[in-house]
């Protein structure tokens, strides 16, 4: 009897070792293969490469612009060809305030649509006029009414702040004149690309510093212009997105 001891000693100790390599498994397992999910990474905004070619850097420009940053911008609202089957000539610009889009008339049934910013002077003015005079990197001088409002702001700009990346008329300027007398209304573009679609406290008709460059480049000094509002808005203009 105490003869087999140690062979029975032996066996069991051989099936203890063998449901103890199973139990152990899974914890191998575990340790090789990591059940914890990978820390979520903000997705970073897809750009279309024509997008990114036509917003990108511009380091010839008499002040360098950076390419435009599509993280606070509203795609609807980047530069397009539309179709157009309004009744104004090709080479006018049509500026919709309530829809926040300027178009460029072209032929054929066609416009470049830009989207825009529109302040409480563009908002408070409709009608036609004519491109009275065109200035790249304009100087900007804030009005009485702009300084009185945000004085913190404005106030120390009152004597004119030269053009630049900061200056809030952008890369380039188009003046209204109506029968040769500037309307003080402008086109304009931009150091706050995000307001691009907004209403925003002041200012006219703001773009983004690569469309108003666009539109600087297509369109002479005496092309006309027609701002719509409110009701005189269906009366001229009737667009598509394609």
């Amino acid at each position: 009897m105490f003869m087999n001891a140690p062979a029975l000693s032996l066996s069991l100790l051989r099936k203890a070792l063998r449901l103890g390599a199973l139990f152990l498994l899974p914890l191998v397992l575990a340790a090789c293969v990591s059940t914890s999910q990978p820390p979520q990474q903000s997705a970073a905004p897809r750009i279309d490469p024509t997008y990114a070619a036509m917003y990108g850097a511009r380091p010839d420009e008499a002040h360098p612009l950076p390419a435009l940053d599509f993280t606070d911008v509203d795609p609807r609202y980047l530069r397009r060809e539309v179709a157009y089957n309004g009744r104004e000539e090709p080479g006018t610009i049509v500026v919709d305030t309530d829809a926040r889009y300027l178009y460029l008339v072209r032929e054929n049934g066609r416009a470049i649509r830009y989207g825009i910013g529109v302040g409480n002077e563009g908002m408070a003015w409709s009608g036609r006029a004519r491109v009275g005079r065109k200035a790249p990197w304009p100087r900007w001088t804030p009005t009485q009414d702009m300084i009185r409002r945000d004085p913190e702001r404005n106030a120390r700009w009152a004597s004119g702040m030269a053009g630049g990346l900061e200056n809030p008329l952008g890369a380039r300027a188009l003046y209204l004149h109506d029968n040769g007398r500037d309307t003080l209304y402008r086109i304009h573009g931009t150091n706050e690309p995000w307001s691009i679609g907004q209403a925003v406290s002041s200012g006219c008709i703001r773009m983004f510093n690569h469309d108003v460059i666009d539109l600087y480049n297509r369109v002479p000094v005496g092309s006309p212009v027609i701002v719509l509002n409110g009701s005189r808005r269906g009366d001229e203009i009737r667009v598509s997105s394609y």
